[in-house]
């Protein structure tokens, strides 16, 4: 194993028990079992936990990045690409199930501990919010793009968290479809709004 993927492995691994069982009640002895390496060559690494928090966080970012760009490519309108986030709730309903948003998750521990790395861990969100906000804009949406990104992850850390206390299968489905009837109200909106625009007037 390579000194840079001896590294990846570990912060993949951090990544997943810090989601499963929560950053206070992960140790070192814990990640270190799981990606099977001695402590010597696990310090080596990583010489403290709040490192490799540090590590995580900045892997979790990266890979939201990624996605987000992916889904820019691969919708063709605003609509699409915010449904692309709310369906996020059905493609990982099994982990939100066991454990809950990780993302949510993550800031809410932080935030408890009073954590000096709640603020960067925040970044997520923030990600997601600036994200959706343009997707509002681009929708015709300027003036309430913010408010709508808003309560578009409002809604679906509200359905995150339900999702893991009741472990209802069918109460993901049933919100995600209504989170999608509910954007394509503003979708039909701005469609109305276009073409009343394109109209030629009298």
């Amino acid at each position: 194993m390579s000194d840079k993927s001896t590294r990846d492995h570990i912060v993949e691994a951090a990544d997943q028990l810090f989601y499963q069982q929560g950053f206070e009640h992960t140790s070192f002895s814990n990640i270190a079992d799981a990606v099977r390496i001695s402590r010597g060559n696990f310090y080596y690494h990583f010489k403290s936990k709040d490192q490799i928090l540090k590590a995580v966080i900045e892997r979790r970012l990266a890979d939201t990045r990624q996605m987000l760009q992916q889904w820019e490519r691969d919708g063709s309108r605003p609509a699409d690409r915010i449904r692309s986030f709310i369906h996020i709730l059905t493609t990982n309903r099994a982990p939100i199930m066991r454990h809950g948003c990780p993302v949510g998750t993550l800031c809410t521990e932080l935030a408890k501990l009073n954590h000096s790395s709640r603020t960067e861990a925040n970044e997520l969100f923030t990600l997601f919010r600036t994200w959706l906000r343009k997707q509002f804009r681009q929708l015709g949406r300027k003036r309430d793009a913010d408010a709508l990104a808003m309560h578009v992850l409002a809604w679906s850390q509200g359905v995150a968290t339900l999702a893991n206390a009741f472990h209802n299968e069918a109460f993901i489905k049933r919100e995600v479809r209504q989170m999608c009837e509910w954007l394509s109200s503003y979708e039909d909106d701005a469609a109305c709004e276009t073409h009343a625009d394109s109209e030629p007037r009298a």
